[in-house]
C-alpha cells in the first residue's frame, strides 16, 4: 500500500494523473500518506523574516509586550523604507498561542500620536476590542494599554492599528491560534505570510499611505527576491497561511502542485467546503489557509498574480525603460542596460553576465521595450542558506509579491538546515525600531 501510495504521488507529481482515478487522486492530495493521518501536537508556525513574540508567564496567563513605534525596513538590498510597525519590525512579530489562553498584551507606544490595536476577528468582550473612542480611549504617545482576555478559538488570525494610515504605514502582524490538537491530516510544514503593498514616492523613503497606486509588493516585509524562501521535505503535508491587511486582493499562485483552501480568517472549514486550486484570492482583511502534499520536487515560485504585483518599483522604473523607445539605438539600448546595471538597478545590484539580447531593430518595434529592462539579477546580495543550491541567476526573474517553495530531497533538505543551523547569527538585513 506505501508503494502504491508512492507511485501515486510521484505519477501525479510528474503530470499524468490522467491515468489514475480522480476519486485516489483527490484523497491523494487532501490527506497525504496514513502518518498525515495520526493525531498530534500542531507545528509551530514559520513566518520567514519575521520573528516570533516571546511572552512570560505571570499566574497561568501569557503575557506579551508589544512596542509601537517608528521602523526601518529593507525590502531588498539597498531600499530601506521609514514605516511604522512593531518591536522594531514590520509586519510586527508573530503572535503563537493554543486555543484556551488567557493572554495578556501589554502595548506601549512611542509614536508621534496616538495608536490602538484591534484584534481582528477576535471573539472577545468589547473593552478589549480596540476601537478608539467607542471602545477605549486611544493610546497617548508615550502611553501603554493592557489588552487581556481568553481565546477560545483557533487558526489564522491578525493584529493591527485601527487607524487606516497607521495600518499602511505597517502596523500589523500575525495571530495564531493552535487548536489544542492538530488538524487531520496532519502537516509537517506550517508557514505564514502577511501580504502589504507600498507606495513610495522618487527620491522618498517615507510610504504615502493616501496613494492608491503601489509600485512595492512584499511578502513579510520583504519583496522578491529578498523574501526567505518556503523549505519543505518532498513528501510532506504543507499549509501556507495567507493575511492580507493592505488595498489590493492578492491571487496567490503556487507553481507545480495543487492546493486545497482549508481555512479562512473565519478558522478551520469544514472539509465538505474545501476547494482546490493553485491560485487562491487573498482579499484585503481576508486570511486563506492552503493545503498540499509537496510531491512534486523543485523550486516552485509563489507569488501574487496581479501583472503590476510580480515587479519592483515599476512606477519608477518606467520611465527610464521608456528613455530607450525610438530615441535610443539598439547599441545604445544595450549600453543603457550595462549602465542601470553597473548602477544596480534601483538598488538591486545587477549581473553583466545575464543582460538580454536587444534586436536590431528593437528600437522600431511599437511597445519596446517591456521586460527587456526589468531582470535585474542579485543572487550575491541576497545569499543566505535557504537560497543554497538555487539556479544561477535565478533572482533576475523573482520581483514584487515573489518567494519560492522548495520541495527538497531528504538530503538536500538536511544539509540546508544544517547551514542554517551553522551560519553566523548576525544581522542580516538594515533595520530597526525608532
Amino acid at each position: 500500500m506505501n508503494n502504491r501510495r508512492s507511485f501515486l504521488r510521484n505519477v501525479f507529481g510528474l503530470g499524468a494523473g490522467l491515468a489514475v482515478a480522480p476519486a485516489v487522486l483527490n484523497a491523494e492530495r487532501k490527506g497525504g500518506t496514513r502518518e498525515h493521518s495520526r493525531p498530534g501536537q500542531p507545528v509551530i508556525v514559520e513566518t520567514p523574516d519575521i520573528p516570533n513574540l516571546p511572552f512570560t508567564m505571570d499566574n497561568g496567563v501569557k503575557v506579551f509586550n508589544l512596542i509601537a513605534q517608528p521602523v526601518k525596513r529593507e525590502i531588498v538590498p539597498g531600499r530601506v523604507i521609514d514605516a511604522w510597525g512593531y518591536n522594531g519590525t514590520t509586519p510586527g512579530p508573530t503572535i503563537q498561542v493554543n486555543n484556551g489562553d488567557r493572554v495578556r498584551i501589554v502595548l506601549e507606544n512611542r509614536l508621534p500620536e496616538p495608536t490602538s490595536m484591534h484584534w481582528h476577528g477576535f471573539e472577545i468582550p468589547i473593552a478589549m476590542d480596540g476601537m478608539p473612542y467607542i471602545s477605549q480611549k486611544p493610546i497617548p504617545p508615550g502611553g501603554k494599554y493592557v489588552y487581556e482576555f481568553t481565546l477560545h478559538q483557533e487558526g489564522t488570525f491578525f493584529y493591527h492599528s485601527h487607524g487606516a494610515m497607521q495600518e499602511m504605514m505597517g502596523m500589523l502582524g500575525m495571530f495564531i491560534m493552535q487548536p489544542k490538537q492538530a488538524h487531520a491530516p496532519r502537516v509537517d510544514h506550517d508557514f505564514g505570510l502577511v501580504l502589504q503593498e507600498w507606495a513610495l514616492l522618487p527620491n522618498n523613503s517615507v510610504p504615502n499611505t493616501a496613494n492608491m497606486e503601489f509600485n512595492w509588493l512584499t511578502i513579510n516585509g520583504r519583496s522578491g527576491p529578498s523574501a526567505t524562501p518556503l523549505l519543505v521535505r518532498l513528501g510532506s503535508r504543507v499549509r501556507i497561511r495567507f493575511v492580507n491587511i493592505g488595498m489590493d486582493h492578492h491571487p496567490m499562485h503556487l507553481h507545480g502542485h495543487t492546493f486545497w483552501t482549508t481555512g479562512t480568517e473565519g478558522g478551520r472549514q469544514p472539509e465538505s467546503t474545501w476547494t482546490s486550486g493553485n491560485t487562491v484570492l487573498v482579499g484585503v482583511a481576508q486570511a486563506r489557509d492552503v493545503e498540499f502534499v509537496a510531491n512534486n520536487p523543485g523550486d516552485w515560485m509563489l507569488h501574487c498574480h496581479l501583472p503590476h504585483h510580480m515587479m519592483n518599483n515599476m512606477s519608477d522604473l518606467i520611465s527610464e525603460r521608456m528613455m530607450t523607445t525610438s530615441a535610443l539605438s539598439s547599441e545604445q539600448a544595450q549600453k543603457q542596460m550595462e549602465l542601470m546595471a553597473k548602477q544596480g538597478g534601483h538598488g538591486m545590484h545587477g549581473s553583466m553576465e545575464h543582460l538580454p539580447a536587444v534586436a536590431a531593430n528593437a528600437n522600431s518595434v511599437p511597445g519596446f521595450p517591456q521586460d527587456a529592462f526589468m531582470e535585474m539579477p542579485m543572487d550575491a546580495a541576497v545569499a543566505k542558506p535557504e537560497n543554497n543550491g538555487l539556479a544561477k541567476n535565478w533572482t533576475a526573474g523573482m520581483m514584487g509579491m515573489m518567494t519560492l517553495v522548495r520541495v527538497l530531497s531528504s538530503d538536500k533538505y538536511d544539509e540546508i538546515m544544517a547551514l542554517k543551523k551553522s551560519a553566523p547569527q548576525k544581522e542580516q538585513h538594515h533595520e530597526h525600531g525608532g
